[in-house]
């Protein structure tokens, strides 16, 4: 894939994109996403695609993708050394990631590389929507978007300064990987395993390098996130909430706790109490009685993370 212009883009940085895939189970997913990049209305200048200690998968990206650039994850297994195998590749200013069950919006790299204009910006991550592959649980909240990797209630409606940006839709200046390093191995995903905060430790270090520069939430650039049936069980969503505590407290951990929770408590003091309410109040003034089970979602949910955090924090300084 080669690089084009665009009236929209205010940039002739070149942008590669990294996916990264470890099962062949996700393949129809994967060939969507890497189509959806055909379509972009400024093209990347590369597309690689990570196999994550698969060779076979390796073998048929290779086989079916000969525009991408497909290699193997040689640094440990899961996402973030997959994402750093990626990176060791990538040849663009700009690096932007796509998870390989998402599709991007045709408007999708041209969105995200507009806020490169500014040269204070060294981040810009765009708008993850759910697409429930089955219909959406009436008692899931907004709030817990995250839980299934996706924009939740509580983010900007707008262009915004955040902390942090979204892992399954988001893209860096190169020189932030080499100033800061990688992605750092033992948080993020391996797998199903559903751990994360990879990226959040990420951009919270480049902060903490830079504390005068920016990283955008730009709503317009917009994937769609597959959410399948499993990712609407409360098994799932209790165990990613306990495993996203589990996954903040190693990111305070190697962050401290201000610059780690920072944004965690003004969700947890605003966001959340503000959607207990609204639960509350549509059950009651609306009849809706899934409203009281989205109320108790969010109780729930933050109790359940929120074990995870003491629970990860006892373990970190036992070691």
């Amino acid at each position: 894939m080669t690089s084009q212009s665009s009236d929209r883009s205010n940039t002739t940085l070149n942008c590669s994109v990294i996916i990264c895939a470890y099962t062949d189970k996700r393949w129809r997913d994967l060939s969507a996403a890497i189509e959806s990049l055909r379509h972009q209305e400024l093209s990347p200048s590369e597309v690689i695609v990570v196999a994550d200690h698969n060779p076979d998968l390796l073998k048929r990206v290779k086989a079916s993708f000969s525009e991408v650039i497909a290699v193997e994850n040689t640094e440990a297994h899961g996402l973030s050394g997959a994402r750093n195998s990626g990176l060791a590749v990538a040849s663009g200013d700009i690096i932007a990631f796509l998870d390989d069950d998402a599709v991007a919006e045709p408007t999708w790299l041209s969105e995200l590389t507009r806020g490169y204009a500014d040269p204070n910006v060294i981040g810009v991550g765009g708008a993850t929507l759910p697409m429930w592959l089955e219909k959406q649980p009436r008692w899931f909240p907004e709030e817990f978007n995250w839980v299934v990797g996706c924009s939740y209630r509580g983010l900007p409606l707008s262009t915004a300064t955040v902390r942090n940006l979204i892992g399954c839709n988001m893209s860096f200046r190169r020189e932030v990987f080499e100033a800061v390093g990688g992605f750092r191995h033992g948080i993020g995903r391996v797998d199903t395993k559903p751990l994360g905060c990879e990226e959040t430790e990420l951009c919270i270090r480049t902060n903490q390098l830079w504390p005068e520069r920016i990283m955008l939430y730009e709503p317009s650039a917009r994937v769609h996130h597959r959410v399948p049936r499993s990712r609407g069980q409360w098994s799932y969503f209790f165990s990613r909430c306990y495993s996203e505590g589990l996954a903040k407290a190693l990111v305070s951990k190697f962050v401290g706790a201000r610059d780690g929770l920072a944004a965690e408590w003004s969700y947890s003091l605003q966001t959340l109490p503000k959607g207990v309410f609204r639960g509350v109040s549509e059950a009651a003034v609306s009849r809706d009685p899934t409203g009281l089970a989205r109320a108790g979602a969010i109780v729930a949910g933050l109790t359940v993370t929120t074990a995870g955090y003491v629970v990860g924090r006892v373990s970190a300084n036992a070691v």
